[in-house]
């Protein structure tokens, strides 16, 4: 798969677009296959990207994720290690509905002048 990076303003747009297009479970991330995709996107991205750095971020926090659903559960460790990253998502979704709001509310206020 190629992602064009310059239509994303960050990794978590990238992730949501990747769980949006593909009809994922925001709640059932499959770590493995979005791991890849990040990682496919900063080998593309070249030595010079400024934002490499955020991609390298998410890459390293998705591998980190991954590793942790791999280890044996405790009894008492019942939280699933993906629910601070869908929060995250879940927030990030939040705003930038809001800043879609805004920005046609600001269209329409224009073209009243």
């Amino acid at each position: 798969m190629i992602v064009d990076l310059e239509a994303f303003n960050g990794p978590l747009e990238l992730l949501l677009n990747l769980i949006e297009k593909d009809k994922i479970d925001i709640y059932d991330i499959p770590i493995n296959t979005i791991t890849e995709y990040y990682l496919e996107s900063i080998q593309d991205m070249g030595d010079d990207s400024d934002d490499m750095i955020d991609f390298i971020v998410m890459a390293s926090t998705l591998i980190e994720l991954k590793s942790k659903m791999l280890l044996p559960k405790k009894e008492e460790d019942e939280e699933d290690p993906r629910d601070d990253l869908v929060e995250r998502l879940l927030e990030y979704k939040k705003a930038k509905e809001a800043a879609r709001l805004l920005r046609e509310k600001k269209e329409q206020a224009d073209l009243n002048f």
